[in-house]
């Protein structure tokens, strides 16, 4: 369950000592048992795979002083105290100091264990945490914006960066929520207009009898509310990026009109007779199939068309189901700089929730659930595997399933014995389940080959 990871054990009593790792090897945990806590201090390095679990009274240095120098080596490492009745009082003092739990003799067995497995939960995901984080504060450019390593998002990533050096208009396609304003910022910001302006209007978001004067501009005189002229959005973007959101939504009427203007680049403003060159480049972005709407004649055909240039397609939130705890440590760490918290610790089975998540909102619900997480509201009504939405359940296992084998590939390197050893399967079910899903572990060598 916790491949790599391992207990530090220290116990002066041989006979409980050896009860004590004997307990917790036959869970399944490594254990390196200790007489003493110097001992034991000269295995733990910074960056330590681990547990300390170390008795209180102890020779020579005790379990207190341990605590303490220990946590001085490796700050994140979960330290467990083994108090006797009397030392409850200094337990608790020793937990105010950083000890993540005590427990009082006589106990159980399983009392032990659990929570062994509980502090080794913990380390895991802070250790992977940290890898998150570090990943992110090494992106740069185009990653650093659309975040995500699942193969769909490194292949959106290639596109985007493509495209942000040419002119060409683009038609972005996506779901609510999916990031479609994000990615067309994304285009702007790596494009040599990057020094003019980014103007993205809602083509749904204005009544028709305002989207002329709003896109084209207005002479004073025009109407009898125009009392002076006014720069619309279209040659406000000149040198720029016209994002043009809900495309979809905007009038037939109006379509031809803007077609022009995307044709020839040039306009006029209400009640002027005078033609404006403008140099633009137009993003239109959408969650309709436009061809059907054209076909349907609810959406003109030569502007589709038109638009057609080059397409990107976002992938919604659960086919790339990987990049969840990426993202969702990303908001997080969003959140609590905004509001000045703390970033709230999460837990290997919250990730597994979000992961089993449907997320029909997607990103933009992500980002909503982290802020919620970090404000302490409704943390036990974080999503878990809901209801199917578009998908069967078979088909949401699967991704799950592929997410989960690709971290642990990730994790151990593409190492396959340690992978299987990790997931509790055999080698031939698991080159089974990389041929099912089309992963290729050598992907995931981050060192030298080590079978």
């Amino acid at each position: 369950m916790f491949d790599g990871f391992s207990v530090v054990l220290v116990e002066d009593d041989p006979p409980v000592r050896h009860s004590l790792a004997q307990t917790l090897e036959l869970a399944g945990f490594a254990v390196a048992a200790h007489g003493s806590a110097e001992e034991a201090l000269a295995t733990l390095s910074p960056g330590f795979l681990g547990v300390l679990i170390t008795d209180v009274r102890l020779p020579r240095m005790d379990g207190i002083t341990l605590l303490t120098q220990a946590l001085r080596i490796e700050p994140a490492l979960p330290v467990i105290l083994i108090t006797a009745h009397g030392d409850v009082g200094m337990a608790v003092q020793a937990m105010r100091a950083g000890a993540y739990d005590f427990i009082e003799k006589p106990f159980a067995p399983e009392r032990l264990v659990d929570v062994v497995t509980r502090a080794l939960d913990k380390r895991s995901l802070s250790v992977e945490v940290q890898s998150l984080r570090q990943e992110l504060a090494g992106r740069r450019g185009v990653e650093a914006m659309l975040l995500g390593r699942s193969t769909a998002m490194q292949t959106l990533q290639r596109e985007v960066q493509a495209l942000a050096a040419t002119s060409a208009d683009v038609m972005i396609i996506g779901e609510t929520g999916t990031g479609k304003e994000l990615v067309a910022r994304c285009l702007h910001e790596h494009s040599t207009r990057r020094a003019r302006n980014f103007v993205a209007i809602n083509c749904g978001g204005l009544p028709e009898t305002l989207l002329e004067s709003e896109l084209f501009g207005h002479e004073a005189g025009a109407f009898t509310s125009a009392q002076k002229r006014r720069v619309g959005k279209i040659e406000h973007a000149d040198g720029g990026t016209l994002l043009l959101d809900e495309i979809e939504s905007m009038p037939l009427t109006f379509q031809v009109k803007l077609l022009r203007v995307l044709q020839e680049r040039r306009l006029e403003r209400l009640g002027s007779n005078d033609e404006l060159s403008v140099d633009i480049r137009v993003i239109a972005a959408t969650k309709a199939d436009l061809k059907a709407m054209s076909d349907q004649h609810k959406f003109r055909g030569d502007l589709y068309y038109r638009l057609n240039v080059a397409v990107l397609e976002l992938p919604p939130l659960r086919e790339r189901r990987e990049d969840i705890p990426l993202l969702f440590d990303h908001f997080v760490m969003q959140a609590a700089a905004r509001h000045g918290r703390e970033p709230p610790a999460g837990s290997g089975a919250l990730n597994r929730r979000l992961m089993a998540h449907d997320w029909p909102g997607n990103v933009r619900e992500l980002r909503n659930a982290a802020e919620r997480f970090v404000l302490g509201l409704g943390r036990d009504s974080l999503p878990a595997a809901g209801a199917p939405d578009k998908l069967a359940l078979a088909e949401q296992m699967d991704q799950v399933e592929k997410a989960l084998i690709e971290q642990s590939l990730k994790a151990h390197r593409g190492v396959i014995s340690a992978t299987c050893e990790a997931l509790g399967i055999a080698r031939k079910t698991l080159y089974d389940k990389l041929a099912r899903h089309g992963i290729v572990a050598d992907e995931f060598r981050g060192g030298p080959a080590g079978e």
